[in-house]
């Protein structure tokens, strides 16, 4: 491990409008992105003399204090395997030279943590080793499947960061749920609070002191004793569709973090192995190109067999 000493980096026009959590996790390579939240929470990252928070946006000709840390000998970037880039290679959706949507595989993190080897950013980032500005313009759970988008050049990736900031980007989920949702339920406005547990570890509640939250469910199919659903998201928030349906009473089905765990068993003898939430579709305009980009990710097999074991009708 290497010790480093405290430094200050004044933000670039290029880092103009980024998340400070995501440039200090740019800046810190190889630290887990739990202590670098750590490190925010505690005052010891300044941007101009002052705390900020994660999602706090830097401006040119801010100075952000880096403070004092331990961080791993640079060695070569671990590769992800063959069978791994060739998984990736099959789930591309849309490519072109400036974004790269891809149909993101449940199981697999969007990026490398400590107990993470390889996400799919550090794979992707090896299959294009052209590409050095290849990065996430959102995130997904690991147990998520589906749309994700990535940007190949950092103004592309300011420019869907204000779509997402603005509301302009609209992302469809599809979810199967416990029981059957009463027109009443359908739309959730709860404000959401992320709480921090020993080891790093979150947990997202319902909380009155949380940001403003709301999501737009609406039922596609009902089974005997659940539901298909779509999830329109009004807001971002870590976890929102997954707390939003379980305070509804209807938790996802295969979700061991704020699912049931009776209804878990049930999706499991009926064959289904994970948790049932996949981004469906995402559609957004890129107003410097004047292009409308419109992809929709097909379910993937394990979903099909989900859905057959609750019934077809």
């Amino acid at each position: 491990m290497l010790k480093t000493k405290v430094s200050y980096v004044v933000v670039s026009e290029e880092d103009d409008g980024q998340r400070v959590d995501n440039f200090l996790i740019n800046k810190m390579k190889g630290m887990p992105r739990t202590r670098v939240y750590r490190l925010l929470r505690k005052g010891e990252v300044r941007v101009n003399k002052k705390r900020a928070e994660p999602s706090y946006r830097l401006q040119a000709g801010d100075s952000v204090r880096l403070p004092p840390v331990h961080l791993p000998e640079k060695g070569v970037q671990a590769a992800p395997s063959r069978q791994t880039e060739s998984l990736l290679a099959d789930r591309i959706l849309f490519e072109d030279e400036h974004l790269l949507i891809i149909n993101k595989p449940s199981g697999m993190s969007v990026h490398a943590g400590s107990t993470v080897r390889v996400g799919v950013i550090e794979a992707l980032k090896h299959m294009y080793p052209k590409l050095p500005n290849l990065e996430l313009a959102h995130r997904l759970d690991s147990e998520t499947s589906g749309c994700l988008v990535l940007a190949k050049k950092k103004r592309i990736l300011r420019e869907l960061h204000t779509l997402l900031r603005e509301g302009k980007m609209t992302k469809v989920y599809w979810a199967l749920t416990k029981g059957h949702w009463k027109r009443s339920e359908l739309h959730v406005d709860l404000p959401l609070h992320k709480d921090y547990r020993d080891g790093g570890k979150h947990v997202v509640e319902v909380n009155r002191a949380g940001k403003e939250s709301q999501t737009i469910f609406k039922v596609i199919k009902e089974f005997e004793d659940a539901s298909l659903v779509e999830a329109r998201l009004l807001t971002g928030r870590t976890h929102q569709i997954r707390v939003h349906a379980a305070h509804q009473q209807h938790p996802i089905a295969g979700d061991d973090r704020y699912g049931d765990a009776e209804f878990n068993k049930l999706a499991r003898q009926r064959g289904l192995k994970r948790m049932f939430l996949h981004a469906r579709s995402i559609d957004f305009t890129l107003p410097s190109l004047n292009q409308r980009i419109t992809v929709e990710a097909p379910l993937d097999i394990e979903l099909e067999r989900g859905l057959a074991g609750f019934g077809s009708d």
